[in-house]
């Protein structure tokens, strides 16, 4: 076995490492979808909150995933980075309050909103409507 061997077999590669921290930072969505009511958290992260966690429960996504690398995009890079920035808002003590509350919650399954799902079929829909209208007026 060579150093370079050992060296690949020890740090994992950057997509690994990605993953692992959006799996971390995914692991808070629970705790933001409790806290976000807590009186003490300020109107704009509740609103913030709100959106990612919206979006993150949500069964249809912005991008479908069969759409190569672009699909795959909000699931590595934007949920974790909207999870990442709401966190940042919150006061820490009420996050504290709320983990053991999440990891309860956490066992029984994530909920899925469908409000959201539906929101975003819709637009999908009214693009597509969009195009071919624009389409059709080209051909015209």
């Amino acid at each position: 076995m060579t150093i370079d061997t050992k060296v690949n077999e020890t740090k994992p590669s950057l997509l690994n490492r990605l993953k692992t921290m959006a799996k971390k930072l995914k692991a808070n969505l629970m705790v933001m979808y409790l806290a976000y009511r807590d009186p003490r958290v300020p109107l704009f992260t509740k609103i913030f909150a709100i959106c990612v966690v919206a979006y993150a429960f949500s069964p249809v996504d912005l991008i479908p995933d069969f759409i190569p690398i672009l699909g795959y995009l909000d699931d590595l890079i934007l949920v974790p980075l909207g999870v990442y920035i709401a966190l940042r808002l919150f006061p820490r003590e009420v996050l504290e309050e709320y983990r053991t509350k999440a990891e309860e919650q956490r066992k029984l399954g994530k909920p899925n909103n469908w409000i959201t799902g539906t929101l975003i079929i819709a637009v999908w829909i009214a693009l597509a409507v969009w195009s071919g209208w624009y389409i059709y007026g080209l051909l015209k």
